[in-house]
């Protein structure tokens, strides 16, 4: 008998045994086939149905598929969640397309020339105003409180004074904060023009800007925003900027326009009126390969970029699902007292605030936002990189089934007639270890060939 002791790393005995029951099934190489397939996914979706491919001239059945012979009688597809708290294989994925998306928009690919790495870019940092003094941890002298914190402290972000710190004030930030980007970039060509001397139209006949970005929460739970910001053409990517366009033109007139942002939220009960504004740390710094000392190179603001792509208030101690009803916040286990009373302040704010709805965002602590977007001449998008993916994934498939090549013949078309039905999703306990096994046996297995390929080209520089 296997004791508590004994068990596999990450098994409890109620998943122990239900493993020992999922291993012993007749169709478990299928299962784990179906998992491996989904990268490892941790709550894949569950189907049920068939699909039969047809030569659409003679009627012919050239496939056939159906889940009745499948485990359980289910095909699993992976979930597609971008965080890392519900599935780290999904969300593994979307920061892998994320890093793709940045990158190819700084040094080329995907469609994007590689000339585009010779325009200016800069990566900017935008942040929240302070809401009252907070425990951190500054680069010269001790903390407010007269403590020097060690890193990781779980006071950190938290306020001095809870009692004063304002909290109506933080949620409705960060449920403003998108309309303060928006305005960023309203207000960032009005400012390029003046600089440059031009009227707005002329602007956008000689320059254009686009960028990609990301939303972060710090740890006292203030989102703020991570800006890849480029000058390009008129034509975008495709064309150079004019000489005029620097990376310090660029800097100035982005600092002027963060400046402007404004957003006015009426008075309403015993909240007064309020004019948010950003906060007073705005980083800039330019994007390396110009050889004149940046610290940033492309390939480590697009891995900044990716990593907070999959994280969200989750990351502050709240849960990362919607609360539900008021009732159950009381419910909710270990939640930070801090954190707690930013939720509150969502519920109190709510009723004022209805076409905020700020309740429903509540477990976001009010953000209500995309947490990355991009401007559309950027650089891909991430619906074709999906769309990549699948479309690679489905020559395999025609491949190993014998099925007409259609790029290699466009006439060798099929006709496919599907039906597919929701039948559930997740894994039981068991499985569920299992399928961690997988996500991280892939994982391993890619890092070592990404080290691989890395060391070779850096041998390959060598000679």
């Amino acid at each position: 008998m296997t004791t508590t002791a004994e068990l596999p790393a990450g098994l409890d005995p109620v998943a122990w045994q239900d493993f020992l029951r999922v291993a012993g099934q007749p169709g478990f190489d299928r299962w784990q086939h179906q998992v491996t397939r989904t990268g490892g996914c941790s709550d894949p979706i569950h189907l049920v149905g068939s699909t039969t491919t047809l030569d659409p001239g003679t009627g012919q059945v050239l496939y056939s598929y159906d889940t009745t012979a499948e485990p359980g009688g289910r095909l699993r597809v992976a979930c597609g969640n971008r965080r890392a708290s519900r599935c780290p294989a999904c969300a593994w994925t979307y920061a892998g397309d994320t890093y793709q998306l940045i990158l190819s928009g700084l040094t080329g690919g995907k469609g994007v020339p590689a000339t585009v790495a010779e325009h200016p870019r800069v990566f900017a940092t935008l942040t929240a105003p302070s809401f009252g003094p907070v425990h951190n941890r500054p680069t010269a002298g001790r903390c407010r409180c007269g403590t020097t914190h060690p890193d990781g402290a779980q006071e950190l972000g938290t306020p001095l004074d809870p009692e004063t710190y304002d909290y109506a004030g933080a949620v409705l930030w960060n449920n403003h904060a998108s309309d303060l980007w928006r305005y960023v970039t309203i207000y960032l060509p009005r400012e390029l023009a003046a600089r440059a001397g031009i009227t707005q139209c002329e602007l956008r006949e000689r320059l254009r800007v686009s960028y990609g970005k990301v939303a972060e929460y710090q740890k006292r739970g203030a989102i703020h925003f991570h800006a890849v910001i480029r000058f390009d053409g008129p034509e975008g990517p495709d064309t150079a900027p004019p000489a005029w366009a620097t990376a310090a033109l660029l800097e100035s007139a982005l600092r002027a326009a963060a400046a402007r942002a404004a957003v006015t939220v009426p008075p309403a009960g015993d909240e007064p009126a309020r004019v948010l504004h950003w906060g007073t740390q705005l980083d800039v710094q330019p994007i390396g390969a110009f050889g004149h000392g940046e610290e940033l190179t492309e390939q480590a603001v697009a891995s900044y970029v990716a990593k907070y792509a999959t994280k969200a208030a989750e990351t502050t101690g709240t849960v990362d699902r919607r609360i539900g009803e008021l009732a159950e916040l009381d419910k909710l286990p270990d939640l930070p007292e801090h954190t707690r009373r930013l939720i509150q302040a969502c519920s109190d704010l709510n009723a004022l605030y209805p076409d905020r709805r700020l309740w429903a965002w509540a477990h976001m602590l009010g953000f209500r936002g995309h947490f990355s977007t991009k401007a559309r001449r950027y650089s891909t998008t991430l619906g074709a990189l999906r769309q990549a993916r699948a479309d690679y994934r489905s020559d395999q498939e025609r491949r190993e089934r014998g099925l007409p090549d259609s790029d290699a013949d466009p006439d060798a078309g099929t006709l496919v007639i599907a039906h597919w039905t929701y039948a559930g999703h997740g894994h039981t306990p068991g499985e569920s270890w299992v399928a961690q096994q997988i996500h991280r046996e892939i994982t391993q297995t890619r890092e070592i060939a990404r080290q691989a390929r890395h060391e070779i080209a850096d041998n390959e520089g060598e000679w």
